[in-house]
């Protein structure tokens, strides 16, 4: 067989990323973040420090984000970074001197400020000033909206926003109100939610044996203490919720607010205590006295059974607490701030009036006694805060940064590191399981030919890249498991349910999709018999040989593509008549549908569509027929033109196939990661043959795709837990995250080597 890949152009798509990173690193745009920063303890400190992490981490090529902390003149934290750049908040001439030195370096192209009315207290219109002569772009995050403003408020406010370009705030109820009761343009107004944390998949009961809180049906709350927190009313709810659940253990989580402290002490601390003696609670109350890190924080709230926000501030926009529970999954009761009222409804958590430990108590006692209802409140939860988890806040960030960034650049989505996490956890000692309930692998949806298959070409390239031991033996389980589904005659069946029995499935689907990909996977595994210990290729050798007839019989068009792919791979002199044959059959399905405005193979285009034109590819490399050349590349181009719009990809949707007299293709959703898969396992193929730069560069942004390049602007790859969202619909992202999806995006991702 002839050999297809050129050494040196193979060291090109390997280091692509690098060559990137090289080329963009000395010419980024500096963007300045005014706000508080840690180690001050402060909400919006770590807000703004999440939010610069996520950006760093999404788009670090993109742009620098340079810090600028505001203290009040008795503050005097230490940075991890070095400063060049603060705001004195409590002198006049602090503002002048920040506007000065911001006008005279050129390479920061906009200011970003966080607003709180508190920062800005102790000099009368400073914040105003500073504004006024700052000759950059600003962008003004407001965390605090008050509804019905005085007059000297609304003005002042209208001022500020005047001065800005663009102002943020985290839900609509805000939007609304500075735009009704500021009299704010409303297109001034960006709504972009505050960030959520991504988690990986954890177990609730080993957090609990950790935290010494197993057996506990386990209710928290957590941030700066003080007043407002409204603790009390939990408290007194607490003797009604003990008496249904003996068993129930109250954390509360968080030091004592700083200024409260430096004001009144632990005054308020000492009235909770006392309201705990008084009530006899002090068997079922742990306070944790502590600013936790935030992994330790995030596992707290992992294991709480439910969570309670109680806050007695009826002009509180927006929590930060709020938003780390409710991305841990955590059952809400919750204070009817404007927060909770926009995501907690019927489905995702339960609202109390303020100040009410009568409803407290009903409401806990509910979701306590229910199981089902906490894991119903659990994944909607979820599936309601997906999109604002702190990569989608970064890429909504970013996209409004890029309108006033003067040199325009196209935004640079960082690759993630490879983590095969996921793929481990979704694989049992039997094979890869097919679904998962967004990340916890659900064992009950039983194993399939299609994803083991599909898995060890995808393992068997990492370890080629690798060299990790630990892939030897997810290679071996899932040899293993397709040498389990083939059956006496040499063919294979593809479903296998949970206590490893063929389903009847199998005699309800077209099984040769699911044969071709298992030869596929066979030929991928043998092209790498040099590293791979020799048993996995005799026995991967053998298995191919069995089911040599049953392939010959094989028309599905994707079928044939699949084991054409196996056999170009297993390169065998043997089995090239088989391969030609198949190919053959593929050129002229492509000649008898060909037409001026449609060069396809078939009528339609449904799903897969890449694996067709790379497979002719594969057949002009082991052959040098001509003709597979000529329609593997007439064909590409021509799915390309329908899937590529300014070099950003939109595969075919299952919610409509594109057919020959019919090729409108303008729908959103039901977009899947393994066509995007494919296409980018095609456009490396092509690349690596043709030399043709425009496939590399279609090939990257293709993968953006996952990233957030999309028509939803979300993620799609879950860099938390390694897994990969199952789809992309037209209004939302379909957040369980299974084998084809995780194995599908693993393979896309092994293009490219970081």
């Amino acid at each position: 067989m002839k050999k297809d890949i050129n050494p040196d152009v193979e060291d090109k798509v390997i280091k692509l990323s690098v060559k990137s990173k090289i080329n963009t690193i000395h010419n980024k745009s500096e963007i300045l973040f005014i706000s508080t920063f840690p180690p001050k303890v402060c909400g919006i400190a770590t807000y703004t420090q999440d939010l610069i992490r996520s950006l760093q981490s999404k788009f670090g090529e993109s742009f620098k984000a340079i810090i600028c902390p505001m203290e009040s003149e008795d503050e005097n934290y230490q940075y991890e970074e070095k400063i060049e750049y603060s705001l004195n908040t409590s002198d006049i001439i602090s503002y002048l001197e920040l506007a000065n030195q911001i006008n005279k370096n050129d390479n920061i192209q906009l200011v970003m400020l966080q607003h709180e009315f508190g920062f800005f207290n102790d000099v009368k219109n400073g914040l105003l000033l500073l504004l006024k002569n700052v000759r950059k772009d600003v962008i003004i995050t407001f965390h605090t909206v008050l509804p019905k403003p005085n007059h000297e408020l609304k003005e002042k406010v209208k001022e500020i926003a005047g001065f800005s370009q663009s102002v943020i705030v985290m839900t609509g109820i805000s939007a609304h109100i500075l735009s009704n009761d500021y009299d704010i343009p409303f297109d001034k107004i960006k709504v972009i939610p505050h960030g959520t944390h991504l988690l990986p998949f954890t177990n609730k009961v080993s957090l609990k044996e950790k935290y010494q809180l197993q057996d506990k049906k386990v209710l928290s709350t957590f941030g700066l203490l003080g007043s407002g927190k409204n603790i009390e009313t939990t408290l007194q709810a607490l003797p009604e919720i003990i008496s249904e659940n003996p068993e129930v253990i109250f954390l509360i989580i968080g030091k004592t607010h700083p200024v409260i402290v430096k004001n009144e002490g632990e005054e308020y601390r000492s009235s909770l205590k006392q309201i705990i003696k008084n009530l006899h609670l002090e068997n079922h109350i742990r306070f944790i006295n502590e600013y936790l890190p935030l992994d330790e924080l995030l596992e707290y709230l992992q294991l709480t059974d439910v969570y309670l926000f109680t806050s007695k501030d009826r002009n509180q926009a927006v929590s930060g607490t709020f938003s780390y529970a409710i991305s841990c999954g955590c059952p809400i009761v919750s204070t009817p701030i404007p927060h909770a009222l926009e995501v907690l409804k019927e489905d995702t958590g339960i609202i109390i009036d303020f100040e009410a430990p009568e409803q407290l108590a009903v409401a806990v006692n509910t979701l306590l006694k229910n199981k089902k209802a906490q894991e119903k409140l659990r994944s909607k939860s979820l599936e309601k805060m997906a999109p604002t988890a702190w990569e989608n806040s970064s890429i909504s960030h970013a996209i409004l940064f890029q309108e006033y960034i003067k040199d325009k650049k196209e935004l640079n989505y960082t690759l993630p590191e490879i983590n095969l996490d996921h793929i481990k956890n979704m694989t049992t000692n039997f094979g890869m399981i097919q679904f998962s309930k967004i990340n916890r692998p659900d064992i009950s949806s039983g194993y399939t030919l299609d994803d083991n298959a599909r898995a060890m070409i995808a393992v068997c390239r990492h370890y080629e890249l690798s060299r990790n031991e630990s892939d030897l033996e997810l290679i071996l389980i899932y040899l293993n498991f397709i040498n389990f589904c083939q059956q006496p005659d040499g063919s294979f069946l593809n479903y296998v349910n949970e206590q490893k029995k063929f389903t009847e499935q199998n005699n309800e689907t077209n099984l040769e999709d699911s044969n071709g990909r298992a030869i596929w996977s066979l030929g991928y595994l043998l092209s790498m018999k040099e590293i791979l210990p020799q048993k996995f290729s005799d026995k991967a050798e053998a298995i191919i040989q069995k089911n040599l007839i049953c392939a010959e019989k094989t028309y599905s068009t994707r079928a044939m593509a699949f084991i054409i792919k196996g056999l170009y791979y297993q390169n065998s002199e043997t089995n090239i008549p088989l391969l030609k044959k198949l190919a053959n059959r593929l050129v002229k399905m492509y000649q008898h549908e060909k037409k001026d405005d449609w060069q396809w193979f078939e009528s339609y285009m449904t799903y897969g569509n890449s694996a067709l034109p790379e497979a002719l590819l594969c057949a002009w490399l082991a052959t040098g027929d001509e003709i597979y050349k000529q329609t593997a590349h007439d064909s590409f181009q021509f799915l390309l033109s329908k899937i590529i719009t300014d070099d950003n990809i939109k595969v075919i949707s299952n919610n409509g196939w594109l057919h020959k007299h019919d090729m409108n293709t303008d729908t959103n959703g039901g977009e899947q990661p393994i066509d995007v898969a494919y296409t980018i396992l095609a456009l490396s193929a092509f690349y690596k043959v043709f030399h043709d730069e425009k496939y590399l560069e279609i090939m990257k942004k293709s993968f953006n795709w996952f990233l957030g390049k999309n028509h939803l602007n979300q993620i799609i790859y879950n860099p938390a837990t390694g897994g990969c969202y199952d789809g992309l619909e037209e209004k939302n992202v379909n957040l369980n995250q299974g084998a084809e999806s995780t194995v599908s995006y693993l393979m896309a991702r092994l293009c490219f080597i970081k």
